[in-house]
């Protein structure tokens, strides 16, 4: 699973303990795959499927702010990508719960398979989570997962992450040299086909289904890429894909001046208080495109000239409401974002009244919302600014002469 720190105490696995055998042909694999050697034995314990139920309970209550999911039921709801009657946070747990077989805890460092792993998994979920516990000893996985305000940069630290744990036992299963079976193609299907054993993320909204393969997909893709083009090397530390964007286009990773993402400040909203400010990144704004048009290929060109973004959940006196800031390689880019937009609120709200006025274009949805999409320009770089507000606020909800640009991250 993804790095969902747990704390479930326990004993030391050691040589005679649990699934020893399993551990004893993992270990070298991994340590020859990552070119990297354990620097203290792991410990691996069991536990019931409810204790795991109730330690994830416990922690995602601890690590998850309510600010948090707040922000994130408001901006997934404001967008589309969610019902308004799902319960975000109950949601998230019955995903995250959802036949857990076993995972790896930054916090007491051990690694915990569940009484009864179907036993054709186990060698792979051992190994899964083998590699995680081998990752902690050369980065701090604990504090990747407690990273706030910066979503873009922990989905691509976490694709890392996931990736190189799905790749190395795929590897390792095929013995060395091996090619995938039937292609990468068809690894990627085997991943995806998983869902259908999983009831809870086969009905969750296409967002969070997205957003929880993805580090495990196109991470297993980057990290194939990062062996061939950096042999002998591991992407940790300062060598970390800092946005999606990397992850999606390697090219902009491994290029001589790795394309960063620029840093956004927003000014305080004109009506109400911030619940919760982060950002999208490109892979999220990809889709949000797609959950509209249904178009591969027009929500890949729609977010494929992303450079940055950052939005605000606002809590106004009428409602809730957001506020998105992105910005653009070049002005030709943020026109098509804005025309994919324009598609989107056609699809969305086929009744809704358009009007084009200052140079921002608004669509009233029914009389009790207005969104509303503004081009524009800071400090010299192109910027798109929508809003979606409640009926009695402002939509220039944000005044764009007040954003700020930084430079791109280190």
């Amino acid at each position: 699973m993804a790095l969902m720190a747990l704390s479930c105490g326990g004993e030391r696995g050691g040589k005679q303990g649990p699934y020893a055998r399993e551990v004893a042909a993992a270990v070298p694999e991994i340590e020859r795959g990552t070119g990297l050697r354990f620097k203290r034995p792991p410990v691996l314990a069991t536990r019931t499927k409810q204790q795991v139920r109730q330690f994830l309970e416990q922690r995602f209550r601890e690590d998850v702010p309510d600010s948090t999911i707040q922000g994130e039921e408001i901006l997934y709801r404001r967008l589309g990508l969610i019902p308004d009657t799902l319960d975000l946070r109950r949601f998230m747990l019955d995903l995250l719960t959802e036949q857990v077989a076993g995972f790896y805890d930054p916090r007491t460092k051990t690694l915990y398979v569940v009484d009864g792993a179907p036993r054709e998994q186990v060698q792979f979920i051992i190994s899964h989570e083998l590699v995680h516990a081998l990752q902690d000893q050369y980065m701090n996985l604990d504090s990747i997962q407690n990273v706030r305000g910066e979503n873009d940069r922990t989905m691509a630290a976490q694709a890392v992450i996931e990736g190189q744990a799905t790749l190395l036992p795929l590897q390792a299963a095929l013995g060395p040299g091996a090619s995938m079976p039937a292609g990468w193609d068809r690894v990627r299907e085997m991943i995806r086909d998983n869902q259908t054993r999983m009831p809870v993320l086969a009905s969750a909204p296409f967002v969070l289904q997205e957003t929880l393969i993805f580090p495990y997909l196109s991470g297993a893709e980057f990290m194939r890429r990062f062996e061939a083009e950096r042999k002998g090397q591991v992407p940790y530390g300062a060598n970390m894909p800092t946005s999606t964007e990397q992850i999606l286009h390697p090219d902009r990773y491994f290029a001589a001046h790795r394309d960063q993402p620029t840093a956004i400040a927003l000014p305080a909203p004109a009506a109400g208080s911030v619940v919760y400010q982060d950002d999208l990144g490109e892979f999220e704004t990809r889709l949000f495109l797609y959950q509209h048009l249904h178009d591969q290929p027009a929500s890949f060109r729609g977010a494929a000239g992303w450079d940055g973004d950052r939005y605000a959940a606002v809590r106004t006196p009428k409602g809730d409401a957001i506020a998105w800031v992105s910005v653009w390689d070049s002005p030709v880019d943020a026109a098509d974002f804005s025309s994919s937009v324009e598609e989107v609120m056609e699809k969305r709200f086929p009744s809704a009244r358009r009007t084009d006025t200052g140079g921002a274009t608004r669509w009233t949805v029914g009389g009790a919302r207005t969104v509303q999409l503004r081009g524009g320009e800071v400090g010299g770089r192109a910027v798109v600014l929508y809003t979606d507000v409640p009926n009695g606020i402002e939509p220039d909800l944000l005044d764009l002469k007040h954003v700020r640009l930084g430079d791109g991250m280190p």
